[in-house]
């Protein structure tokens, strides 16, 4: 019977082609804390576990998927967001760190409120926008829209998954989700508060992104037209701007059309638009009000 430390010594060879050693090395310990429930740690200091048949089964396809650049997210089926496990598939994209920023950005600005919001999230996919704000801001109604069945059955899943598990009717009845294309809407129901993180990649800058998010997250999520990068926040601020009262809007941009985009809400009356930048330091939140 192969041990941990063989095994793990085979895994970082067999992916040095497609991997450096430290991300190889992480990968593998995503691995083993899901297959064989075992911590960073415990790598160190297990190392002569002996693995059964089907977990080194486990192991090799999970391997053969990485070697093609397929996301670790996706092969095991979830992702770690603001303290929540969802449930992730090609239908939607990959929760990133930007994304839990903006939600931090929202529950610093009203956590200690005690406001009773209602807030609209646009373009949710896996729902982690709605479900961490529901999470913190349990008096919050919340609507989810998405253009995709797939993505809402999804997120209505994590919703369940994540916020039902206290058994509590009101909390997997707090998000009311949509279908519908935001690019189609004429107005919005009433609310404090739009976030989005919307498509804002340009098709011709494709060549930069990644292969293992280009071949495997869903485009429709990520790329818009290179003649109009802006159309989504154009639509978002026209629907903002529509409503009796200006909701604030928070957003995530890209880093390469902030300016652009803190300039468009400018122009559509917004008197303060805020530009943050990431853990990277580079601009890609937005707050609008």
């Amino acid at each position: 019977m192969t041990n941990l430390k063989v095994l793990k010594e085979n895994f970082l060879e067999d992916l040095s082609s497609v991997y450096e050693t430290n991300e190889a090395s992480s990968l593998f310990s995503w691995l083993a804390e899901d297959i064989l429930h075992l911590k960073t740690h415990d790598l160190l200091l297990k190392t002569e576990v002996k693995l059964e048949k089907t977990q080194l089964l486990k192991f090799e396809e999970a391997k053969a998927r990485l070697i093609k650049q397929e996301p670790i997210q996706y092969i095991l089926g979830y992702s770690e967001f603001f303290g929540l496990k969802l449930k992730v598939n090609s239908h939607v994209l990959i929760p990133r760190p930007e994304t839990e920023e903006l939600v931090q950005w929202i529950l610093d600005d009203y956590l200690s409120s005690n406001l009773k919001l209602s807030i609209i999230d646009l373009g949710t996919g896996s729902g982690c926008i709605p479900i961490a704000l529901a999470k913190h801001l349990p008096e919050a109604k919340i609507k989810a829209l998405d253009i995709s069945a797939e993505a809402l059955s999804l997120a209505a899943s994590n919703l369940s998954a994540c916020l039902g598990e206290a058994g509590s009717e009101e909390n997997t009845t707090q998000i009311e989700f949509i279908q519908d294309n935001l690019l189609e809407l004429e107005e919005l129901a009433e609310v404090d508060i739009i976030v989005s993180n919307p498509p804002y990649v340009k098709y011709n800058e494709r060549h930069g992104i990644k292969k293992n998010v280009l071949d495997n997250e869903p485009h429709v999520a990520l790329f818009v037209e290179n003649e109009d990068p802006l159309v989504f926040y154009r639509k978002i601020a026209e629907l903002a701007t529509k409503q009796t009262k200006t909701p604030v809007v928070y957003v995530e941009v890209s880093q390469y059309l902030a300016e652009e985009t803190r300039q468009l809400f400018k122009e559509f009356g917004f008197e303060r638009v805020e530009l943050r930048r990431d853990f990277r330091g580079n601009d890609r939140m937005l707050k609008a009000y």
